[in-house]
């Protein structure tokens, strides 16, 4: 374990970046996700943030289409997230999907969101363990959060059977280094088991954990 470098920042420092405490963060993600023009894109990250949220994220299929490339996208939203914190007097943030086919083209697209002024990136699981690692060690030195959005896990983590359950996988991704990972909710489309669910978080959140069968813990951790 002390061989893998963990995550660069926690809640606390989350929490001082965006100099909000005291409630939960409230966030959302840009929808429809597929169709609209980077300054439409835009214009949908200023409305959400300008009226109450406090972040907004691209989702996991969005990297760079023909009706809307990356570095379109990445002017957009950061226009929108600097008019919505000036006319809020609050800090506000959108994570942008540097996802890419090779790490050249991950590096350039983080490189770019760093540069426009963003303080959070996020990648799909599906770009593999490798380059998530890689990624996390990216953004530890750029001092930016880092989102794992866990897109393809349920290839694996659904299967009854056999294939590795999604608390493994968030493991790995703390050992990884990631900030942040997409874990599910009891509602919606990502519907799931309320207990197991909470297990999930658990996972992440708390530095031991005590056997709860009803949330998926076997053993001590």
């Amino acid at each position: 374990l002390k061989t893998f470098q963990g995550p660069a920042t926690g809640l606390i420092v989350e929490r001082e970046r965006l100099d909000k405490f005291g409630r939960p963060f409230l966030g959302a993600t840009v929808k429809p996700k597929l169709g609209l023009s980077g300054k439409n894109y835009g214009r949908v990250v200023y409305e959400g943030l300008r009226g109450g949220l406090d972040f907004l994220k691209d989702d996991e299929n969005i990297n760079s289409q023909p009706f809307m490339r990356w570095k379109e996208r990445f002017l957009y939203c950061m226009e929108g997230v600097n008019r919505a914190a000036a006319a809020t007097g609050e800090v506000k943030g959108s994570y942008l999907n540097v996802t890419a086919a090779t790490m050249e083209q991950i590096y350039e697209r983080a490189e770019f969101a760093e540069s426009v002024g963003t303080v959070i990136v996020m990648v799909d699981l599906v770009i593999g363990y490798t380059a998530i690692q890689t990624m996390a060690i990216w953004a530890r030195k750029a001092q930016m959060i880092l989102h794992l959005h866990r897109a393809g896990n349920s290839t694996y983590a659904r299967q009854k059977n056999h294939g590795i359950n999604f608390r493994v996988i968030c493991k790995w991704m703390r050992m990884s280094g990631v900030d942040h990972i997409h874990a599910g909710t009891v509602v919606g489309k990502l519907e799931g088991d309320p207990l197991m669910v909470r297990g999930f978080y658990n996972t992440l959140l708390l530095t031991e954990l005590k056997v709860n069968l009803a949330e998926g813990l076997f053993f001590d951790m």
